[in-house]
């Protein structure tokens, strides 16, 4: 897979910089207000909450003393800088899949990054339609088999039924689940998918899906030289996480 090796290749070969707490927390204050303007206001907005609040429990309990008003504000501050980290967290993650929304090969991203340990999946499609930029991926975990086409639900069919035969032969006694992400009326928002695979009931033990992924492995041939859709890599939208 040419255009996914190249990126891979990049990623792993270039030396990753890391940012500071203050400059993380910068970007993605930036990364999510591009898409929500009104974000700043909203934080604000929690911290003046946080901070009256934290001074009217000074107020309120004994003795209502100047420095026993101040350390009650300095905590209500602290509440609302909390606050206000958690709320632009989950933004972020909003943005960053409206972001990703429609971009070839993000529907891989969400999948190995989105799924926790229960799932094992690449970010790189088992099959590719180099004519419309369409792809079916695979994951594997606690609910069984799970493949996901992104884009058209007609025009993935063959390369859906395709990997269905080769979980079958490998595997026939664990089902196969199939879902869509695009803009198709049946198909799944990519905000959607990770829940959706979560929610399925648990059908495999780990020893199961470990052979199950090594069978699979195994009869991936000749997916290294399928040209890969032409789009943005979905890392690069990703939402950065403060630490």
């Amino acid at each position: 897979m040419a255009r996914y090796s190249g990126i891979m290749a990049a990623r792993s070969t270039a030396p990753e910089r890391r940012q500071g707490f203050f400059s993380q927390i910068k970007t993605l204050f930036t990364f999510t207000k591009d898409v929500f303007p009104w974000l700043p206001w909203v934080l604000i907005g929690i911290l003046v909450v946080g901070a009256a609040l934290g001074v009217v429990v000074g107020f309120l309990i004994p003795p209502a003393e100047i420095w026993s008003i101040i350390l009650w504000g300095i905590t209500g501050l602290m509440l609302g800088v909390l606050g206000a980290m958690i709320t632009l967290t989950r933004f972020a993650t909003q943005a960053m899949y409206r972001k990703l929304e429609g971009v070839p090969g993000a529907t891989g991203h969400v999948l190995s990054t989105g799924l926790g340990r229960s799932w094992t999946a690449s970010d790189e499609p088992v099959q590719v339609n180099a004519k419309t930029q369409e792809a079916v991926y695979r994951t594997v975990g606690k609910g069984g088999i799970v493949l996901v086409g992104e884009g058209s639900r007609s025009r993935l069919t063959r390369l859906i039924n395709e990997e269905r035969k080769k979980a079958d032969r490998v595997a026939h006694q664990v089902p196969v689940h199939v879902l869509y992400v695009g803009q198709d009326e049946e198909g799944l928002a990519l905000k959607d998918l990770a829940k959706a695979i979560k929610a399925l009931p648990k059908s495999t033990d780990k020893a199961t899906r470990v052979a199950v992924i090594q069978r699979l492995a195994s009869m991936q041939t000749g997916l290294a030289s399928m040209p890969i859709p032409k789009g943005i890599d979905p890392t690069k939208v990703r939402a950065p996480r403060p630490r």
